[in-house]
């Protein structure tokens, strides 16, 4: 299969369909669920779809171990291999690892302003103009005060998505979120929206829920711009593999 097909027959394309077509410029997406059900997984995916289409992508990381976050661009990649038989996969990974940056911070060590201008000699003073942003492992539950450095409940985190969100319409860029949805935290509003996330409702163009079934694990639309509505897509998460996959 050449790349051209593989991007055209990607469940991730039937995924962007349901919402529009994906992100637009200075937009905000979200995958939210409990650990361990396929967030950076999803995340991955999206990016790897932009990266076949030859753009650029900065993935950030905001957890501990940084080499799993490599590790699942290439057990991901390689799958794409094993299952579609992807012709010059080798030049197609270079092109993919070239236009891939990945940068890891600590939530409790550095400012939002800190991160933006990290990201912003990236994108205007290294040339590397990427079109998505990935935001993996961020704890929307705390954050930062800025008078004594000590954790507390967000920075308040709605100053922080809201930074994020203009710097992304300044550079023309979307943004796509994980969200980990605590014990604690599961409970939903009327919408469905996990009460972690109600605050930041509308900052978020698209909210994707992740939730494990007995055999699989679906994926809902929870908000798609202006419209809450709960949809099941036509997709799912294979729970060996995390895949995203055709129903």
């Amino acid at each position: 299969m050449v790349k051209e097909e593989l991007i055209q027959r990607s469940p991730v394309r039937v995924f962007m369909n349901s919402i529009h077509g994906g992100l637009g410029n200075g937009e905000l997406g979200v995958v939210a669920s409990p650990s361990g059900t396929g967030k950076t997984s999803v995340l991955v995916q999206i990016a790897l779809d932009k990266l076949l289409q030859n753009e650029k992508v900065i993935h950030i990381s905001f957890t501990r171990h940084t080499d799993h976050v490599l590790a699942w661009y290439e057990d991901i990649f390689d799958e794409f291999i094993r299952k579609k038989n992807l012709e010059n996969h080798h030049d197609v990974k270079n092109d993919i690892i070239k236009n891939r940056v990945l940068m890891k911070f600590t939530q409790d060590g550095i400012s939002s302003e800190q991160i933006l201008r990290s990201l912003r000699a990236l994108i205007k003073d290294g040339g590397f103009d990427a079109k998505v942003i990935i935001i993996d492992g961020f704890d929307f539950s705390l954050d930062e005060n800025p008078e004594n450095g000590k954790k507390e409940k967000l920075n308040s985190g709605h100053a922080h998505v809201s930074a994020i969100k203009s710097f992304a319409l300044e550079m023309g860029i979307s943004v796509w979120y994980s969200c980990n949805i605590k014990g604690e935290e599961s409970f939903y509003d009327q919408h469905n929206i996990p009460i972690v996330l109600k605050e930041f409702a509308n900052l978020f163009d698209v909210i994707v829920i992740l939730e494990p079934k007995q055999d699989h694990i679906a994926l809902n639309v929870l908000k798609d711009r202006d419209v809450f509505n709960q949809e099941h897509l036509a997709l799912k998460l294979d729970p060996k593999t995390l895949l995203i996959l055709q129903k």
